[in-house]
């Protein structure tokens, strides 16, 4: 929908990602009309979806791969995301050792750096081209808190075992990457790249479907396992199913408790002038952000546009999913506000686009991937909205838990990890919002005291997330 944004005197798109601008060129593929067969039905056409399906074929062009997709392929998180390509894990690297061990947690962070590289390895390999951009994520310290945090950082990283994951820099070198205002210092990692999501949707599903690979949209699942998954045109009857529905996941009864979704906002500007852009350390592809707690993202686009994204909208009582929680002016509002403290001269910019969507959270934060011959059962998720690499290392993993297929990714800490169930309601609403409440208290608390906070360390130390 486009309307007329008074807010900055242009007309913005509501609801619509930047990314799927050309969408209407795409036909949409026909839903499932009768009963079918495959080695492996996967449900959800999504990145999970579409990488699994990837690899799976790669390994054996002859097995029968169906993906049935309620709407069309990137529909999800995968088509509304921010562009990033990160080895950014949601749970610290202290608890992955506290809930398995030291080496472990190693191992997994540098599976996570290699995934940014295998996405840009598979691409290319695969003739995609999605605008991959590896130069690396900075995130910025903009209050003597966020400094302190800068500095922590990269010495917890050395001290843990991961060298190099994180350079420290000084004022001069953050603002020579971004020239944001108000800018003390930061941290880089190499270990991230930008792209543009659907055009990496597009050319998976394009190369699955010419190597043989089936994608349905516009077919609803009503109810999956045993091997089958059913929808109103037809049932599949597969060797595996697996549940590939992320943010999703509990519109399905058996899973109603096991994922929360929570939505992330963004917007994208028009094409930026170039005098602008490198006046303000815009002509850059480096993802970047700052150090607050209630996070942020942000990228520039090949063609010049800024797009600018955070959480901080509520979590919807018994996990609704609507789209009409895709737009939300008080926060959209705010993004728009932080956009331009960064980046004081863009005040005013035309915002051309605004939209959101649910990204799937489980209770410890913790992505898990799996496989239960027994039940015919594999599932892949939630990211906690780290999914655009995670899932590359996931849809890995399936294919070598369906092929019986071992190099070494099988036994990091993601493989079988099983999360409990989030609380009944109201006390999921309540607990959920309370979260995200205290995150944006964390913030105030910082530039208050300018200190690090004692309520985000709090937090911290009981959800494990970072």
């Amino acid at each position: 929908m486009v309307v007329n944004d008074a807010r900055t005197g242009g007309h913005t798109s509501q609801g619509v990602p930047l990314w799927l601008d050309d969408r209407e060129t795409v036909t949409r593929r026909p839903a499932l009309a009768q009963n079918i067969t495959a080695d492996v039905a996967i449900v959800g056409a999504g990145f999970t979806g579409l990488w699994a399906a990837y690899y799976l074929l790669q390994e054996d062009p002859s097995l029968k791969v169906v993906l049935l997709e309620r709407e069309y392929a990137g529909f999800g998180a995968s088509g509304r995301n921010g562009g990033w390509c990160s080895a950014i894990f949601p749970v610290s690297l202290a608890r992955v050792e506290k809930l398995y061990d030291h080496q472990a947690a190693i191992e997994l962070q540098h599976a996570m750096n290699d995934t940014v590289a295998e996405v840009g390895r598979a691409t290319n390999a695969a003739g995609i081209d999605c605008d991959y951009s590896p130069e690396g994520f900075v995130s910025l310290a903009r209050t003597p808190a966020q400094l302190t945090r800068a500095h922590a950082t990269v010495a917890g990283a050395d001290a843990f075992g991961v060298p190099g994951q994180w350079k420290f820099l000084d004022k001069n070198a953050a603002t020579s990457i971004i020239n944001a205002d108000g800018v003390l210092g930061g941290v880089h990692t190499p270990h991230c790249a930008l792209l543009h999501p659907d055009k990496l949707v597009l050319g998976l599903a394009s190369w699955i479907e010419n190597h043989g690979g089936v994608i349905f949209e516009d077919t609803a699942v009503t109810d999956f396992g045993d091997g089958k998954a059913q929808t109103p045109g037809g049932t599949v009857t597969a060797g595996v199913v697996v549940r590939a529905t992320e943010a999703f996941t509990p519109e399905f009864p058996q899973y109603r408790r096991n994922v929360a979704p929570l939505y992330s906002l963004v917007v994208a500007t028009e094409p930026l002038p170039q005098d602008l852009r490198t006046r303000v350390g815009l002509d850059t592809r480096t993802a970047f952000n700052d150090m607050r707690n209630l996070r942020i993202y942000a990228q520039v686009t090949s063609e010049g546009r800024l797009v600018f994204g955070g959480r901080g909208a509520p979590y919807h009582f018994r996990s609704a999913v609507s789209p009409t929680f895709d737009v939300n002016t008080k926060i959209h509002d705010k993004i728009v506000s932080t956009m331009e403290d960064f980046f004081p001269s863009l005040a005013g910019v035309n915002i051309t686009h605004k939209w959101g969507g649910p990204l799937g959270v489980p209770r410890d934060w913790f992505p898990s991937v799996g496989y239960d011959r027994a039940s015919k059962m594999a599932w892949a998720g939630p990211y906690v909205g780290d999914g655009v690499a995670t899932s590359n290392l996931a849809g890995r993993v399936l294919r070598n838990l369906i092929t019986g297929t071992d190099d070494g990714l099988n036994r990091l800490p993601i493989v079988d990890h099983h999360s409990r169930k989030w609380e009944v309601e109201p006390f999921r609403w309540l607990g959920v919002n309370a979260g995200l409440q205290a995150a944006t208290a964390s913030d105030l608390e910082e530039r208050v005291t300018g200190k690090p906070s004692k309520i985000s360390a709090m937090l911290e130390k009981l959800t494990g997330a970072h």
